[in-house]
């Protein structure tokens, strides 16, 4: 007996947010392993210069490589719960799904571009891009929703594992 196994294109929505963790990891990486302490835009936004903080705060470089560290591991956390919702709670369109990936572009993409712009960041324009590209996964995971939103999926009880029997 053959048995065929049919195989489903993924939703536009999963292949962005998927994207979207992807730059989340390497961006952590990024912070975490090769970010400088102090970059030029930085010193112009405190209004300094790098021998000068070098000898006002001798230990300001240090301290600020261990804050990246600290950091790009947030950043890189965020990247893998990311491309983990994207392959299974956006692919299996779960419950309040798009409320969470509303709150996590906001509280991550959209902050970083924000604050970017506020400190007149050389990278100000590079940054906004993943977030056009949160919002775009936003909008197809809505336009995904419409499409699919007269066919009832079983719910599931998540916390039923966490209960204790009667």
């Amino acid at each position: 007996m053959r048995t065929t196994i049919r195989l489903t294109r993924p939703r536009t929505s999963a292949i962005i947010f998927f994207t979207c963790g992807l730059w989340l990891l390497v961006l952590g990486l990024y912070f975490a392993l090769l970010r400088p302490a102090l970059l030029p835009e930085d010193l112009r936004y405190i209004g300094g210069s790098a021998g000068l903080e070098r000898v006002s705060l001798p230990g300001l470089e240090r301290w600020l490589h261990r804050v990246f560290v600290a950091m790009g591991g947030f950043i890189a956390a965020c990247g893998v719960l990311t491309t983990f919702l994207a392959v299974s709670a956006v692919a299996e369109r779960r419950a309040r799904t798009g409320v969470v990936l509303c709150l996590v572009g906001l509280t991550t993409v959209a902050t970083m571009s924000w604050t970017n712009f506020v400190i007149e960041s050389d990278f100000k324009w590079l940054l906004l891009a993943p977030t056009a590209l949160w919002a775009a996964g936003i909008a197809a995971y809505a336009f995904e929703g419409r499409k699919t939103r007269n066919v009832e999926a079983p719910r599931r009880d998540t916390f039923a594992a966490f209960r204790s029997s009667p």
